[in-house]
């Protein structure tokens, strides 16, 4: 087995470097901002200092950050893991970030003699934990086969989508469908409170009809709970919303909804929410509906 370096162990990092230690891999993290969780460290994670020493001990380098700065920054700053590499090794960025810039960085990392996979993933803090989490990987072939008993110990739907750069444009496309999803099911649970119905019980009527949908079971639910503890947080869908509509600009694509929708999380984020999860978006529809579902 592989020895496997982890950098970016937060909300859903740390439960998959977590699988992964379990499965019997070895694994590296670096001490880089703060001190891992004690429960992987309890499993045996090994601790280093700088990300070039993670790249260093392990064969294959796995990164779950939240922007396209953090990555660059991971790869090519000071001490980054680009310093630490050796031909043959693999580099895995499992973060959301520009597919352009990731075009960029896999070229950088392949003329070190070394393979790059984009694998940006859906499924948020509850796949994470329970290993069920969607990969959309980009990449050569040869590099996917090497990672996917990794891939496997972590998510359930795990597709080579296309070359690098693929599997960033198929993660903006999921979260265009999650932030309008969300919206839809705002919107509903909305009307439906304000109009005197039970919104507990709504969502549960609407899971028995083809209005049903992941989202509506786990984000309805948090809406009704109002459990808006961040699985996924605003700040980071308006951060992929703004990769959309970028692309969206360039490509002469009109995504109307997609804006309308940023401009609910901008809302949430000008009212102090923007580290809420993003099913708090119902926040600002009850804020022009004056009314509050729950």
């Amino acid at each position: 087995m592989e020895t496997i370096g982890f950098i970016g162990l937060g909300i859903m990092g740390a439960p998959m470097a977590g699988h992964l230690l379990d499965a019997g891999y070895k694994v590296v993290a670096s001490d880089h901002r703060s001190k891992p969780p004690a429960d992987l460290a309890a499993k045996g994670l090994k601790i280093v200092t700088g990300h070039d020493a993670v790249a260093k001990a392990a064969d294959i380098v796995i990164l779950m950050v939240p922007d396209t700065p953090q990555v660059a920054d991971v790869l090519f700053g000071e001490s980054g893991v680009a310093s630490g590499l050796s031909k043959g090794k693999l580099v895995i960025d499992m973060s959301s970030i520009s597919p352009i810039a990731t075009k960029e960085f896999a070229k950088k990392i392949n003329d070190l003699g070394c393979d790059y996979l984009d694998a940006p993933v859906s499924g948020g803090e509850v796949g994470a934990k329970a290993a069920s989490l969607t990969i959309m990987v980009g990449g050569e072939d040869k590099a996917f086969e090497r990672a996917r008993p990794v891939f496997e110990k972590m998510g359930k739907n795990i597709t080579l989508v296309g070359p690098n750069g693929v599997g960033q444009t198929t993660k903006v496309a999921n979260q265009i469908v999650v932030a309008l999803t969300i919206e839809a099911v705002a919107e509903a649970l909305v009307f439906a409170s304000k109009a005197g119905a039970d919104p507990a019980k709504v969502r549960q009527a609407l899971m028995g009809g083809l209005a049903a949908s992941r989202i509506l079971e786990v984000h309805g639910e948090r809406m009704v709970k109002r459990t808006f503890a961040p699985g996924f947080r605003i700040e980071l869908h308006q951060k992929d919303l703004n990769l959309a509509l970028e692309g969206a600009k360039a490509l002469g694509v009109a995504l109307p909804n997609t804006s309308t929708t940023q401009q609910l999380f901008n809302s949430c984020a000008a009212n102090g929410g923007a580290k809420e999860d993003h099913s708090a978006l119902v926040r600002a529809l009850e804020r022009m509906a004056r009314h509050e579902v729950g």
